[in-house]
């Protein structure tokens, strides 16, 4: 889903930190959208069963939240509610703002 996210990624590892991604959105909230618009049309790419895949991935755990700017967290969130429903996005919402992250969760 990366590579669906940011074609333009070339490699799995983060430049600044060395350090492998472990999770989609932070990256590419932070590293590879120009901004929440940008997420948002990145994140409009993924076809319903990769959201679905997605937001099992963050209801488990799998997925970070932390460092996903408040801009793009609404971006997400908007979209869940229109294609996945607002049950999900409600779901998604609360891990969000429950999330230790770089700044305030509150959006």
């Amino acid at each position: 889903m990366l590579r669906k996210l940011a074609p333009e990624c070339s490699d799995l590892v983060c430049s600044g930190s060395g350090v492998p991604f472990r999770s989609l959105l932070p990256p590419v909230a932070n590293h590879f959208a120009a901004g929440s618009d940008d997420f948002g049309v990145r994140l409009a790419r993924l076809d319903d069963d990769e959201l679905r895949t997605l937001v099992d991935l963050i209801e488990n755990g799998e997925e970070s939240l932390g460092c996903v700017p408040p801009a793009c967290a609404d971006v997400l969130i908007s979209l869940l509610a229109t294609r996945l429903g607002s049950g999900t996005a409600g779901r998604v919402l609360g891990i969000y703002e429950a999330a230790a992250g770089c700044e305030d969760r509150r959006i």
